[in-house]
């Protein structure tokens, strides 16, 4: 159970990326996203959401240890990854095809800015700091993508 935590974890190898872990693991996560918006509704996505951030806190927790318990380990990349499709909630990504861009932009912004309460939640023990942080900043990036949204609308309409 344990190699398959570290395996989850590390983004089935894409954590072990040299140079930018957390933004190469990430990309699992427009998958993830994308299998999860083209057969679920709006509020299964929502579940699906939460199921895979607590999910995380527990595999973060596991392969934290199994990695030598380097607080926030930088292998360690589910978080960025299992609470990605949070940022992409209800807009219309599949069809436009700018949104999904930018929304990784947007997402892996925040996450490296961590707005107030993101930066002193990774202070927590375990996976529960490893992903909270995220899930917090992915929350703010759904919301800067939903505003980032409405003003390209409402700029193309006149």
């Amino acid at each position: 159970m344990q190699r398959i935590c570290v395996w989850i974890a590390t983004g089935f190898g894409l954590g072990y990326s040299p140079v930018a872990s957390g933004t190469v693991g990430s990309l699992w996560g427009v998958a993830i996203a994308w299998g999860l918006a083209s057969c679920l509704p709006l509020w299964g996505q929502c579940v699906a959401c939460i199921a895979m951030t607590l999910a995380c806190v527990q595999i973060c927790t596991v392969a934290e240890k199994a990695l030598g318990g380097k607080k926030d380990d930088g292998r360690i990349v589910a978080d960025e990854y299992l609470t990605f499709p949070i940022c992409v909630l209800g807009l219309p990504w599949m069809t436009t095809w700018w949104i999904m861009p930018v929304a990784f932009v947007v997402a892996r912004f925040m996450d490296i800015v961590k707005p107030f309460p993101a930066h002193r939640l990774q202070s927590l023990k375990g996976g529960l700091g490893i992903t909270i942080d995220d899930f917090v900043s992915t929350v703010y990036a759904l919301g800067l993508n939903w505003a980032i949204y409405g003003m390209v609308c409402r700029a193309q309409q006149g």
